[in-house]
């Protein structure tokens, strides 16, 4: 039996039946520098609060798994060196050896499902890297939404993968993808790509329904949202396009592979587009997070 370590907020709200929204917390250990990286993490936290629900981060703190974080905690993450990135393969490794690790989306899918909650945060899903076919480069996030019924509120995959891959395993695995509000599957820093949403929802209130008749049908698995980065935010498709065809190239000629290729792709991109692309993550995040609190309140507002 895991012990889970719940902060005083996430305890609250448990005992008073309030909605919270999980958010992953490789945001802050390899996503940006301290201090930049807890002031984010605290802005997306009180987005969540101002929807109406309560934030939980999630992380692997010296061998205990903690849902919410308390404000030294994030401070003590945010400065710390070396953390591992968690996912499905090394989450029971790093409790089992007191560890400290930060949690990618399907840690923190297996990790908000042990707490009872059902709507998650973040801001790009892994998915299937181009080469993919050669590398057999997939990620695990793919199969975690098929079996751990948390619904995920992402700007689509990331717009370094293979976007139509991404969706055919999704399809394949039987994960339902929800555009909110379009008909086009975002790519992450663009509110649009090429490809189609197989599915489109309009309303919080619908994908939180969709979420509690998938619990009444005995499916397992969860659902991805979708929801495009706002149009002010945005770096167009066509702009970004040749953008990461160099850093894939590079990527390939340095022969950067498995865990390293995404942070390599991320520098790259950051650099190329003098910080924009860092600026467009805060914002889809933060996006995303206001997204989840609302979908948290219409499932709350359920009958069970």
């Amino acid at each position: 039996m895991i012990d889970l370590q719940f902060s005083d907020e996430v305890r609250q709200a448990r005992a008073n039946g309030q909605p919270v929204v999980a958010l992953e917390s490789t945001i802050i250990t390899h996503g940006m520098p301290h201090p930049q990286n807890v002031e984010v993490a605290a802005q997306v936290a009180q987005d969540i609060r101002d929807g109406g629900a309560v934030p939980a981060t999630v992380a692997v703190i010296e061998g205990r798994l903690h849902v919410g974080l308390e404000p030294d905690q994030l401070q003590s993450l945010g400065r710390a060196k070396g953390v591992a990135k968690l996912s499905r393969a090394d989450m029971a490794a790093c409790l089992a050896s007191g560890g400290t690790g930060a949690t990618t989306v399907a840690a923190t899918m297996i990790a908000a499902h042990h707490a009872g909650i059902e709507v998650f945060a973040t801001g790009g899903i892994g998915g299937v890297h181009k080469g993919a076919e050669a590398t057999f480069d997939i990620s695990a996030d793919l199969h975690e939404l098929a079996q751990t019924p948390v619904t995920v509120v992402a700007a689509g995959a990331k717009a370094i993968l293979d976007l139509p891959k991404t969706l055919e395993v999704l399809e394949t695995l039987g994960v339902p993808v929800i555009a909110f509000g379009q008909d086009a599957f975002p790519a992450f820093w663009s509110a649009q790509s090429n490809q189609k949403a197989p599915l489109r929802m309009d309303d919080p209130e619908a994908i939180a329904r969709a979420h509690a008749a998938r619990r009444a049908l005995g499916l397992p698995g969860g659902q991805l949202v979708a929801n495009p980065i706002p149009a002010a935010d945005q770096i167009p498709a066509a702009e970004l396009a040749p953008i990461i065809a160099e850093a894939q190239a590079d990527a390939a000629t340095h022969r950067i592979a498995g865990k390293a290729v995404t942070p390599y792709l991320l520098q790259r991109i950051y650099e190329r587009t003098k910080g924009r692309s860092l600026d467009a993550n805060i914002a889809l995040v933060r996006n995303n997070a206001r997204l989840a609190a609302r979908i948290a309140r219409a499932l709350g507002a359920l009958p069970r």
